[in-house]
């Protein structure tokens, strides 16, 4: 008898966690396995010394076309392990630099998973759509807040008001994206980048990171002032000589 697949495949590459949606029949949609799944590969990444960076990407033709509509009334999607946890939680507790390489269609709940990401490689078959307003389920993983921040207001409104997709090309001219390939070097350019960020000083990557993220709860003025007075404390604890 041949085991079912796992809906979510962990491999390491040098030093970067790759994971991998893994539904092609499905489009990788997203049901409470695939979910249950993914929690436990971003947390395991997370907690490994040896992982520097992490990518997500999906088998087959699409990233992720969204929540399985056939077992969104049968499945646990909201809490899938049964601890309260949460996709935007498990994201930003994550001290690893997340890359989505998104190789085909990222469709609303796909899109926001892209979303909670650091940032976004995309190849030339990448496309994304928010179809929330048209299939009428709220959303809920930061598609309203994360989606006008990468590209401006007016530009999400329209995006989430027609339900209309982008290509990869228009999502790179936005800003969504930060690099478009073609389909075969998708994988070698994301995985490039990770050994990029693992050649990196392992003790202040998280540091910067957490800088970056702070601008998101607080004005700018206040974020600037918080990075000033780290960059003090960090002076004062591993650049001042000890006094004699």
């Amino acid at each position: 008898m041949t085991l079912p697949e796992s809906p979510v495949l962990f491999s390491m590459v040098n030093q970067t966690a790759l994971i991998t949606l893994n539904r092609p029949e499905r489009r990788n949609a997203i049901n409470q396995a695939l979910l249950t799944h993914l929690y436990d590969a971003i947390e395991k990444a997370g907690a490994d010394k040896g992982v520097r960076a992490i990518v997500i990407t999906g088998n087959g033709k699409s990233f992720c076309s969204g929540i399985d509509l056939a077992v969104i009334l049968t499945e646990n999607l909201f809490d899938p392990r049964g601890d309260g946890s949460d996709l935007p939680d498990l994201f930003s507790a994550c001290e690893k630099p997340i890359i989505g390489a998104i190789n085909g269609h990222a469709i609303t709940g796909g899109f926001e998973i892209a979303l909670n990401c650091d940032f976004l490689i995309a190849s030339e078959n990448a496309s994304f759509t928010d179809t929330h307003a048209k299939v009428g389920i709220h959303p809920g993983w930061g598609m309203t807040q994360l989606l006008q921040q990468a590209i401006g207001k007016r530009r999400a409104r329209q995006l989430s008001f027609t339900c209309r997709p982008i290509d990869a090309h228009t999502a790179y001219d936005w800003g969504l994206v930060n690099e478009v390939t073609t389909p075969d070097q998708l994988l070698p350019r994301t995985l490039e980048i990770a050994d990029q960020i693992a050649a990196v000083n392992a003790g202040l990557l998280p540091v910067i990171q957490k800088l970056i993220n702070h601008r998101d709860t607080v004005c700018h003025q206040a974020a600037f002032a918080h990075e000033r007075a780290e960059f003090r404390k960090f002076v004062g604890e591993h650049l001042n000589p000890p006094s004699v």
